[in-house]
């Protein structure tokens, strides 16, 4: 029998304490202007909020508990704290009053996410963007695997700006070794990824190796893009954002964000039924994040065809696939046209290098 993803992994712990997906691509996608209504995976906000800020009516649903908890404390830190302030309490920025500014805004929370980080002090303490399972994981290959490869030295340097032929040379000259090519392969396989990482069950329907696919996709990130304009990369690397921020906490966002607030709904349990349910006047768009690779193909026709029930007209479903080939299916093909020149387009732009395909289908009219 098929079985959902929400039966076969944990969704009781903080996953992912930054969204990795591109929200620059995502929003270029969605078209998130004054007057759309978009259904988004929640994970810890970040896109959420960035489709917040271009105007858009947004329903965010996840079926993790503490993934929502990451989005209520973002949006209590956005109504009420400063721009500074928000960069202090999240970690982007050092600061030793977390705590101070937490206690400012927990009034704000429901009593089930206020619950949450009550429990978790030593968290915000800390700096809640540092303290994911997937952060860990990159943690772990900063401070045990990359010192194996690279120095210290030669870390920043790759974060420096270049044009893209000197970035092809310092990968060739510097970076792209025997050991980075083996280390790579070794903690980027399908068994450490799925041990320190992302759920093992993440990866059922993914065929092929694993570390392959997302080494090729590394070295065009590091290469082809302008690596100091990529948070994704220097926080991999370095475990801060510096140089780059993210497209929710770019300062020229903020404001824009905190006025979006009013217009965001929170949903525990699937996109599916979150699109029933807050569905009447219909989508306008989804971001889908790469759920559909989670699945097997009888249920990602069966949610597909669901959200697909709820779009409008023009609607347009964008999703990423990392591991795991997914688009239309064939029995939707006559309703859905693929934006196939859009899509790729974005993909060439896509700073979050670990995805294989960016997919942006729209509803015929």
């Amino acid at each position: 029998m098929s079985e959902g993803i929400e039966r076969r992994a944990r969704f009781d712990l903080i996953r992912y304490a930054n969204c990795w997906e591109d929200a620059d691509i995502l929003c270029e996608a969605l078209r998130p202007e004054k007057g759309r209504r978009l259904l988004s995976i929640a994970s810890s906000g970040d896109n959420t909020l960035a489709l917040l800020a271009g105007g858009a009516e947004v329903v965010a649903a996840d079926l993790s508990v503490a993934q929502l908890a990451c989005v209520e404390l973002r949006c209590a830190v956005f109504q009420h704290l400063t721009y500074a302030e928000t960069l202090a309490i999240l970690g982007v920025w050092a600061s030793d009053e977390r705590n101070v500014l937490y206690n400012r805004i927990r009034g704000d929370l429901s009593p089930a996410a206020r619950s949450f980080w009550d429990d978790r002090k030593s968290v915000i303490e800390s700096g809640v963007i540092h303290n994911g399972k997937f952060e860990d994981y990159f943690r772990l290959f900063r401070t045990r695997v990359l010192p194996l490869i690279h120095s210290q030295k030669l870390v920043r340097s790759l974060m420096e700006e270049r044009n893209q032929s000197e970035r092809e040379e310092f990968y060739a000259r510097h970076w792209g070794n025997w050991r980075w090519r083996l280390c790579f392969r070794i903690f980027f396989s399908r068994a450490v990824m799925g041990r320190f990482g992302r759920d093992p069950e993440f990866f059922r329907y993914v065929e092929g190796s694993v570390s392959e696919k997302i080494l090729g996709r590394a070295k065009y990130g590091l290469t082809v893009l302008p690596v100091h304009l990529n948070p994704y990369l220097e926080y991999i690397f370095t475990g801060e954002f510096c140089h780059a921020l993210p497209r929710y906490l770019r300062e020229e966002n903020f404001e824009a964000v905190r006025a979006g607030l009013n217009r965001l709904t929170l949903h525990h349990g699937t996109v599916e039924d979150a699109a029933a349910k807050y569905g009447d006047g219909g989508w306008d768009g989804f971001n889908l994040s790469d759920i559909f690779e989670y699945v097997d193909d009888e249920i990602f026709r069966d949610i597909y065809g669901k959200l697909l029930a709820s779009a409008n007209p023009g609607a347009r479903l964008v999703y990423w696939n990392m591991l795991v080939p997914r688009s239309c299916p064939a029995c939707f093909a006559m309703r859905v046209e693929g934006l196939n020149e859009l899509s790729r387009r974005l993909f060439m732009e896509d700073k979050a290098v670990f995805y294989s395909a960016f997919v942006v289908e729209e509803v015929k009219g």
